[in-house]
Order: C-alpha cells, then structure tokens, then sequence
C-alpha cells in the first residue's frame, strides 16, 4: 500500500516524538539496514551533527537513521536518543567488538515559539529522540507533530510534511519528509493557495490550484529577521543504487523543491538543508541520465512535502494563535484561516 510519503521506499520507517507544552519535539527516519546517504547544506544558520562523515571521502560509507529535532542547540541531544535505542537494537559501524551507530542530525530552532523551555540543567530531547526511534513505524503522521510541533513559516504555522512519486522513465521511487521552519512564506500573499501548486497531485494539500494572478504583496520580505531563528530541514530517499557523490547531487537538486514552495528560501536567516539517503535495491541503467531524473523527482516531491506539512498543521492545544505574526509564538495553522 503507497501512502504518499517517505516511507513508500521499502526499508524506512518514521518515528515522531513531541510536547504540545514545550511545544517542540524530534522526528526520527530509521533504516532497516544501514544506507548510502550524503548531504547539501544552503541555509546562513545550520545546525547539524555527524554530517562531516557524509562527505563522500569519510571512511564511513553508510548511516543507521537520520534525526530532525525542534530545540535548536539543544536539540542536537536528540540523536544520542536514537543512537541509545540502536545500541540497544544492536546495529552500528562495527568497530572492534563494538558497534556505533551512525546518526547524523539536524536542528531547527523553535526556542521563541511559546513553549515551556524552562527545562534547566537536562534538556528533553534525548529522550524525546528515544521516544521517537521507539515508535518508528510506516505509517508517518504529518504535520505539528515530532520536529514539526512547535515550527512556524513567516505567516502561518508549520510542521512535518512528506510525498512521495514514481520517477517517470525509470523503475525508481522518491519519497521526501521535511519539518517546515522557514522564515519565507508557503503561501501566496493572504491567501489560501500555495506557492507548490504547480506540483500537487490530488488535492493532497487542498486542490486549490494556483490564483488567477498574483498579488503585489505576495513576494513582500517577511518581517521577522531574528538571525538563525528559521531552518527548514528536509530528507530525500530513493531505491536506487547510488554512491556518496551521487546523493550529495541528489541532495543539491532536491534543494530546487524548497525553492519552489517557500518565498523566500536559503537566507541567511535559515539553516535549510537537505538529506538524501539511498537504500540501494534498484541498480541504475544509465547513472547521467537516472541521476538527472531522480533530482527533478525528488525536487518536485519536496515542494509538495513542504506544502503538506503547512496544510496539515494544527495549533497547539491551548496554544491559541498569536494575534500578530511579529510577536513571539506562533501564528495561526492554515486550517485556522482556510478550512477544517
């Protein structure tokens, strides 16, 4: 059964974890065996973990999960979480007679949301990445949920989104997850209609299409401009057989697809990444060729992945919506404004 997300690559499963009170949590992406995976880094403010050995001259050649988590710095202790419940598992680089598990990491920052940050001395996150590998499943719940609970875009609230597509001429599929923290807009203007629309299959997030024009207002900069306060953290994963060189192309062109649903994307603002992860089940014919069509896929999934998280978003129980998008906490869902 396609449900529409990442988890359509055989072998993933998706686990969320989060705190309506601290209104931030952590989502978990667990490989069933260890992948080919690399990243590209576009945003002026990343936060990140493990990614120097994703660089394709590391020794390492495969990781055991990927963590996106709410918390900022603090939420960089959310991949010693899920790097406890692999041990657990026993999975991880063999190294003697140990094992270590490979997790690299990424944070977004949501510490002027609203939420209950008082924590002291023992941030949650390490649990919260606990809880969230516990839970992986296929089944992948989208919007304020794991990384995405406490995360807003310029206008209205954001939160986990994903897709996924068959790549045309070829035997392979795409699925992309992204947690949508931008500081730019997914929307168009005042209105309901997402920048994404071209993209849309069904009415995954509305079926609204696009506007007949487009306002003069709709490419205003936003006014929040808190340096590092946004970070739109994103995954791409596929089925087909690619090196490390090859995911971090993959992951440059995946980039295309926050582009094309956030105005504006990549400030320095931002700390916009994006992971890509290949399991390696279908052998490229033509690696040119297939890399190229597995890029375009996978831009055009994520566009579609970041307007889902959007239109899946929910306020945060007795969280009412701030009353000022500039105020600190969070403004309203779409389904606040546009629909039930």
């Amino acid at each position: 059964m396609l449900r529409n997300c990442i988890t359509d690559i055989p072998g993933l499963r998706v686990g969320h974890a989060g705190d309506a009170a601290l209104a931030s949590g952590v989502t978990a992406i667990l490989f069933d065996a260890p992948v080919v995976a690399a990243v590209d880094v576009r945003g002026g403010g990343p936060g990140t973990r493990e990614t120097d050995l994703l660089d394709p001259e590391r020794t390492v050649e495969r990781i055991d999960a990927l963590v996106l988590s709410g918390g900022s710095v603090f939420g960089l202790d959310a991949a010693a979480g899920v790097t406890a419940w692999l041990a657990e598992a026993g999975r991880g680089f063999p190294v003697g007679g140990m094992r270590v598990p490979i997790v690299p990491g990424a944070i977004l920052f949501d510490l002027l949301n609203g939420g209950d940050k008082e924590w002291g001395r023992f941030p949650p996150y390490r649990e919260l990445g606990f809880q969230a590998a516990a839970s992986a499943a296929e089944d992948v719940a989208l919007g304020s949920v794991g990384a995405g609970t406490g995360a807003r875009t310029g206008r209205l609230k954001g939160g986990i989104g994903s897709a996924s597509a068959l790549v045309a001429g070829t035997g392979f599929r795409v699925g992309g997850l992204v947690a949508v923290n931008a500081f730019g807009n997914a929307t168009i203007g005042d209105g309901p209609h997402f920048w994404a629309a071209p993209f849309e299959e069904g009415t995954e997030f509305g079926g609204l299409g696009a506007p007949n024009r487009v306002p003069e207002d709709a490419l205003a900069f936003p006014g929040r401009t808190l340096p590092g306060a946004a970070t739109t953290l994103a995954v791409v994963a596929t089925d087909a057989a690619l090196t490390k060189a090859q995911c971090r192309r993959l992951a440059v062109a995946a980039q295309d697809g926050l582009a094309r649903a956030l105005v504006p994307a990549h400030t320095p603002l931002d700390g916009d990444l994006v992971f890509a992860a290949a399991t390696g089940a279908v052998p490229l014919a033509d690696p040119v060729v297939d890399l190229a069509r597995l890029g375009d896929a996978a831009a055009r999934v994520l566009a579609r992945a970041v307007a889902r998280g959007v239109f899946s978003a929910t306020s945060l129980p007795g969280r009412p919506p701030s009353p000022s998008l500039a105020a600190v906490g969070l403004p309203p869902a779409w389904r606040d404004l546009f629909g039930p």
